[in-house]
């Protein structure tokens, strides 16, 4: 400026517009320089970022380290971290550094104004000022002025094709962010997506290698009781992934740790005594003594004998005192075989047992203690004979407090090819000579036969074959339920008709109903049992309206 007229020429117009272009290069490159150290400041953080995030799986312990990393490249008082909850509505306080997490621990749910439901679309918004922008009875509000912030910027965290979080630059004076800061938070964000990326990844790992030991635990646990429950010539028995004989171990697992009283019943030959002894060994008694006694293979007098002992003198021949099988349980386990058979005289006393948990020798007048868990086990039904006054009401109830029902063979089929391997090897073993395996026709034969003598039939089939196979494969003729299943139908063959005739849709509807019955309702197994296709089989089942039943 001059105070004289007319003092500037073209001359000076001319020198001051190329002074101000001068200024203005000045100025440019002084910005593209700052542009320039502040993009090599950011990309030097983000590596230094992507070290911090790769040498570690708990993003909590780096936390503070991270926020100082990124710092001066974008500059912020507070760095938080939030995760949605799985309701995806509440969310939580990850990590936080530069101020104190907030007590609340999960936030909401939250009522999602425009800028929070940015939040599941993944956009970033800037806060210029808090006071202003957000409510105060918002989550987010409450949450931003619990740790003093007056301005934000916020990216989300993804995570595969969902969102982790989000992730908070705070400060605490206003107008802190600019658009130009949002490219860069993203990429903090990205760096930071795959760190939580890989501790979820530790964590499943941690989890799974978790269950994998508790698994092999357990496996463990179930092969020393299956080592331990061995029959008088050390043969393994509790054998079975049928859900059905997997609900009674799981019964027998459950109340072995109760001092209870248990009842087995079912069919003979159902390995009820391979069950009593899985208690006795799953149980506090498991050291203990496992004592059997069968009440049907003894005559009444000589059972009271056995199971309470008698003193010397007691009755002819007793030239000494013996114990009973009552002692000899003494701190373990006594077994009922068959108690349904127990004489009336023999019940009554057995209930002062379970009752006073004390008897007395035969022939003796000194009380013993009954220090014993009883498992009794019968194929009768003793409710029946209880209410035929063959059994004592008193006693029934006393035996019956926790009943285990063992399934017949054949309501297990799943597992008869299983038992028959394992009796191959044992039986294999006991005569030298091993069966090298079975044939696929004795294997169906396995299958399609009732065994109405339950396990006990199935593993002396077995021991039959094994000696007849000599060494070979087991073939079908090798198995006595192979011409039991066959002479019906060649006897049947030959019977003459009744006079009267053959109404053959009953009978087809009649064998429809046995097959699927033996199958257990698998419609696949009954088909095969009657030469039939799938198919075929539902043509006859909606045929016979049998879909119902």
């Amino acid at each position: 400026t001059s105070n004289q007229a007319n003092a500037f020429t073209g001359e000076h117009q001319d020198l001051l517009e190329a002074v101000g272009d001068l200024i203005t290069l000045a100025l440019y490159h002084d910005t593209v320089r700052t542009t320039e150290m502040r993009r090599r400041d950011r990309i030097d953080a983000l590596v230094r970022l992507l070290h911090t995030v790769a040498e570690t799986l708990d993003i909590r312990s780096i936390f503070p380290q991270l926020s100082d990393t990124v710092k001066g490249a974008l500059p912020h008082d507070i760095l938080a971290l939030t995760a949605w909850a799985e309701d995806g509505l509440s969310f939580r306080v990850y990590a936080m550094a530069g101020a104190e997490i907030p007590d609340a621990d999960f936030w909401g749910p939250t009522l999602f104004t425009p800028v929070e439901k940015a939040l599941l679309d993944r956009k970033a918004y800037i806060i210029h000022d808090v006071g202003s922008e957000i409510a105060a009875e918002t989550i987010r509000g409450k949450l931003l002025r619990s740790v003093g912030a007056r301005s934000a910027l916020r990216v989300a965290i993804p995570l595969g094709n969902a969102v982790f979080g989000s992730l908070f630059f705070l400060a605490r004076d206003p107008g802190r962010f600019s658009d130009d800061d949002v490219d860069f938070a993203r990429r903090v964000a990205d760096h930071l997506a795959l760190a939580v990326s890989h501790q979820h990844l530790a964590e499943a790992e941690r989890r799974d290698a978790a269950a994998r030991e508790n698994a092999a635990r357990l496996e463990a646990q179930v092969a020393t009781l299956t080592r331990e429950l061995e029959s008088r010539t050390g043969q393994r028995r509790v054998v079975g992934h049928s859900r059905q004989w997997q609900d009674v171990l799981a019964h027998a697992a459950r109340v072995a740790q109760a001092e209870t009283t248990v009842l087995l019943t079912g069919e003979s030959g159902t390995g009820k005594e391979v069950v009593a002894r899985f208690i006795h060994h799953a149980s506090p008694r498991g050291g203990g003594p496992f004592i059997a006694i069968n009440c049907a293979a003894l005559p009444d007098q000589l059972l009271e004998s056995e199971l309470f002992g008698y003193e010397r003198g007691a009755f002819t021949g007793a030239v000494a005192s013996k114990p009973g099988r009552i002692e000899q349980a003494n701190g373990g386990v006594l077994f009922f075989d068959e108690v349904g058979e127990m004489a009336p005289t023999v019940q009554a006393k057995l209930l002062r047992v379970l009752e006073e948990r004390e008897f007395q020798r035969l022939g003796g007048t000194r009380l013993h203690h009954a220090d014993i868990r009883v498992i009794a086990a019968t194929n009768r039904d003793l409710h029946a004979a209880m209410q035929r006054g063959e059994f004592r009401e008193d006693l029934y109830y006393r035996l019956g407090v926790f009943e285990i029902e063992l399934p017949p063979l054949r309501a297990r089929a799943d597992d008869v090819l299983e038992l028959a391997d394992l009796f191959l090897r044992e039986i294999g073993e006991t005569v030298g000579r091993p069966a090298i395996g079975f044939e696929r026709d004795a294997r169906r034969d396995l299958l399609a036969y009732p065994w109405p003598g339950n396990v006990r039939e199935l593993r002396n089939a077995i021991e039959r074959a094994v000696i007849l196979a000599d060494g070979g494969l087991i073939r079908s003729e090798h198995l006595p339920v192979s011409a039991t299943r066959k002479a019906p139908a060649a006897d049947a063959a030959n019977a003459p008709l009744p006079a009267g005739g053959v109404n053959l849709d009953a009978l087809e509807r009649s064998l429809v109903i046995k097959a699927l019955a033996q199958a257990r309702h698998n419609k696949t197994r009954a088909a095969k049992l009657l030469g039939l296709t799938r198919a075929q089989l539902y043509s006859r089942i909606e045929k016979y309206g049998l879909l119902e039943s």
